[in-house]
């Protein structure tokens, strides 16, 4: 079955959710707003329908946001998920349940309150991910003064940070990865490690990221469901092989040519957006990326982008992170 959803926020930044009649499939579990995509029908035409019929809110602009194929025992659905970015006739409390459901408008930190489908889950969790996925790498500038610029960064609006550092001994890593978190979490920022998944507790860190010799070589999650878990992926096999392992979102490259891996062939955006469609959870593109390629991203089904030196060697870090959050 072809659905296809709606995910509306209002200006506080409230995420809208309404409850499925007991008697359908899927009974009394919330769920984002949306509609099954009839014969002849784009997908954008029966978001509007849909919207419009459910909720009595009119669609003014949408855009693609992730795909997700998810397989029930008695049922196999296809979500087409659209941010709706402008809604006439039902900002905030003015949106209601046309047929009976109940509504609410839920703050996007308290989504894990509700109990959602199973198909659902991966909007949750791309929902709760922002834009910018920063990567550290302290010798691209100066390391002495690397704390610094990554304090600009925070202050820009950098939410998730990968510590990457493969140069670091263990023990280097570690203390600086003490510093790192305790910096980070003043601006209520998540830090994930690429490192082994046992350091995580020890630096105070919120998760791991896999490079990809430790995702091939996991048969299952290495850290409970209050930790993130990523991995860096490159093709479609390692992006599945994330999704059994139960990852909380993947990063794929390379997206474009970059100067760091310049013997890479580039996926190009078009590749990408085939591999996001096949696994239902956020990518992030990493690969020749920056604030300049955030609309290419968005518009390809990326959660966003993962950035490197086009941040640490911008002229202006909050800049450059500023412009990938717009």
């Amino acid at each position: 079955m072809h659905v296809a959803v709606g995910v509306i926020q209002d200006r506080a930044g409230r995420v809208l959710i309404t409850r499925r009649p007991a008697t359908a499939h899927q009974g009394g579990l919330w769920e984002f707003p949306g509609g099954k995509v009839d014969p002849g029908e784009s997908v954008q035409e029966a978001l509007v329908r849909e919207l419009r019929e459910e909720l009595g809110i009119e669609v003014s602009a949408a855009r693609p946001m992730m795909r997700v194929s998810h397989a029930y025992s008695d049922k196999a659905v296809l979500l087409d998920v659209w941010r709706v970015n402008d809604i006439s006739g039902g900002i905030s409390g003015q949106a209601s349940g046309r047929e009976g459901q109940p509504v609410r408008w839920v703050a996007v930190k308290d989504l894990g309150s509700f109990d959602f489908p199973e198909a659902n889950r991966p909007i949750v969790r791309a929902l709760q991910l922002p834009r910018l996925y920063l990567i550290t790498d302290f010798r691209r500038g100066r390391p002495d003064r690397f704390l610094q610029q990554l304090e600009v960064a925070l202050e820009a609006g950098a939410r998730l940070i990968q510590l990457r550092e493969p140069h670091l001994g263990e023990n280097d890593f570690q203390v600086f990865a003490r510093q790192v978190c305790e910096l980070a979490h003043r601006y209520h920022a998540r830090v994930l490690l690429n490192a082994e998944p046992e350091w995580v507790r020890a630096c105070g860190a919120d998760g791991v990221h896999l490079n990809s010799q430790r995702l091939r070589e996991l048969t299952r999650r290495p850290l409970p469901q209050a930790l993130l878990v990523a991995a860096s992926c490159h093709d479609e096999g390692e992006l599945r092989q994330a999704v059994a392992i139960q990852a909380d979102f993947a990063v794929l490259s390379p997206v474009l040519e970059t100067a760091s891996h310049p013997d890479a062939v580039p996926l190009g955006w078009a590749r990408f957006q085939r591999l996001c469609d096949t696994v239902p959870m956020p990518v992030y593109a990493l690969g020749g990326m920056g604030p300049d390629n955030i609309t290419d991203a968005l518009a390809a089904g990326a959660q966003g982008i993962a950035a490197i030196s086009a941040i640490w060697q911008a002229r202006s870090i909050a800049e450059a992170v500023a412009g990938c959050l717009r």
